[in-house]
C-alpha cells in the first residue's frame, strides 16, 4: 500500500484538489471553518467524490499537531522523493535545466519556501542532502503551498557525490556566497545550471564549495550581512528565469 501524509493549510489543500485531484484520500475540515475559502475546498472534495469530515477544533489539532493548519487539511498519497537515477534520467531530456540544491538547509519553511519560488521559475528538481537537512515535511508542504507536489524533490545521501554526477551530466555548479568572486548577474544562467546555496547561516560547507565551478553573489547595498536562504534563492532563481527569458528569439 502507498505511503499517505496530511497536507495542511488553505493554500496547499486548494492546490493539491486542483493539480493532482487523483492523489486526494480525504480533506477534513475544522467546524468553526465556515467562510467562503472553507466551503469552496469542500465544494471541490465533494465534486471529486472524496470523503469530507467536520471535526471539532481539539480533535483537529491532535490530528494534525499544534501547526498553522488553518483548520483545514487533506490525506493524500504521497509522491515519492526521486533517486539520483531519476534526476539523472530527467536530465537526458531536458533542454538547459535547472536545479536547485540546499546543502544542509534546516528550517521546513525555508525549504517550502525554495520549493514555492522553484516551481515559479521552472526548477526541474530541488536537491538536499537526507542527514541533517530538512526534508518533506507537512510544515514544508504547507509553506510551498502546492509546489511540494509538482517539484520533484530529491533525497540524495552525499550531496557533493550528487553535484559530480551532476557536473559530469554537463551542468555547471553555482554556489551561492556571499564573497562570491562574481556578481549573479555577470555569469552566464541560460545553460544547464545548478544553483546551490547553503545552511541557515553557516552557509556553503567548504566541501560542496570547492566542487562549485564559479562562487555567485547578490548585490547588496544594506548592512545586513546576509539575506535569509530562502530569500536569496528567490533572487538568485529568477535572475536565471530574466536570463533565459531574454536569450528567447
Amino acid at each position: 500500500m502507498s505511503a499517505t501524509q496530511w497536507v495542511y493549510g488553505l493554500h496547499a489543500v486548494r492546490a493539491i484538489l486542483a493539480r493532482h485531484p487523483d492523489r486526494v484520500l480525504q480533506v477534513r475540515l475544522a467546524e468553526r471553518r465556515d467562510d467562503a475559502r472553507a466551503r469552496e475546498i469542500e465544494a471541490a472534495a465533494r465534486r471529486l467524490d472524496r470523503p469530507v469530515e467536520r471535526m471539532g477544533m481539539e480533535a483537529f489539532r491532535r490530528m494534525v499537531g499544534d501547526v498553522a493548519h488553518q483548520g483545514v487539511a487533506a490525506e493524500i498519497a504521497a509522491m515519492p522523493p526521486w533517486s539520483e537515477d531519476d534526476l539523472l534520467a530527467a536530465l537526458e531530456a531536458a533542454v538547459a535545466p535547472l536545479v536547485l540544491a540546499l546543502d544542509g538547509v534546516q528550517d521546513p519553511h525555508n525549504l517550502g519556501a525554495c520549493l514555492r519560488t522553484a516551481d515559479a521559475c521552472g526548477v526541474l528538481a530541488v536537491i538536499a542532502p537526507r542527514d541533517r537537512a530538512a526534508q518533506l515535511t507537512p510544515a514544508a508542504s504547507k509553506v510551498a503551498a502546492g509546489a511540494a507536489e509538482s517539484t520533484p524533490f530529491v533525497s540524495c545521501t552525499n550531496l557533493v557525490r550528487t553535484l559530480g554526477l551532476l557536473k559530469h551530466a554537463g551542468l555547471w555548479i553555482f554556489g551561492a556566497d556571499a564573497q562570491g568572486s562574481r556578481l549573479a548577474h555577470e555569469v552566464d544562467l541560460t545553460g544547464g545550471a545548478v544553483l546551490v546555496l547553503g545552511a541557515e547561516g553557516s552557509g556553503l560547507r567548504q566541501l560542496t564549495r570547492r566542487h562549485c565551478d564559479f562562487t555567485v553573489r547578490l548585490p547588496q547595498l544594506g548592512a545586513v550581512e546576509s539575506l535569509n536562504v530562502s530569500v536569496a534563492a528567490g533572487m538568485l532563481l529568477y535572475e536565471a528565469t530574466r536570463q533565459r527569458a531574454t536569450k528567447q528569439p
